[in-house]
């Protein structure tokens, strides 16, 4: 069983930056496919970016470019630096786990985080 807990969340002005982190405990971290969901008020849940055992990264076309995902296998750890962040980047973002990027991809991994909050205003 693998636990995920996300933390820097926050406000934040158009244009400015945050660094979300995930802590990953209960498995082998390195084994797993990392990544970020997010769900806006009133909205579906859609995918932000996956990072595999490889450091192979996918970002959606709405974050490419802006966002950069990560890993530090030694501390257990995924992180998403996002910049230039926009008023349509605001939801909760969930940390998520899996063995097999595509069930990240779409929304369905085996393990979720709690979520943190990222609001951006205009």
């Amino acid at each position: 069983q693998v636990q995920l807990v996300e933390s820097g969340g926050g406000l934040v002005q158009a244009g400015g930056s945050l660094r979300l982190s995930c802590a990953a405990s209960g498995g082998t971290f390195s084994s797993y496919v990392m990544g970020w969901l997010r769900q806006a008020p009133g909205k579906e849940r859609e995918f932000v970016s996956t990072i595999n055992w490889r450091d192979t990264a996918y970002y959606s076309d709405s974050v490419k470019g802006r966002f950069t995902i990560s890993r530090d296998n030694a501390k257990n750890t995924v992180y998403l630096q996002m910049d230039s962040l926009k008023p349509e980047d605001t939801g909760v973002y969930y940390c998520a786990a899996d063995r097999a990027t595509p069930n990240v991809r779409s929304g369905n991994p085996r393990y979720w985080g709690q979520g943190t909050q990222v609001t951006v205003s205009s």
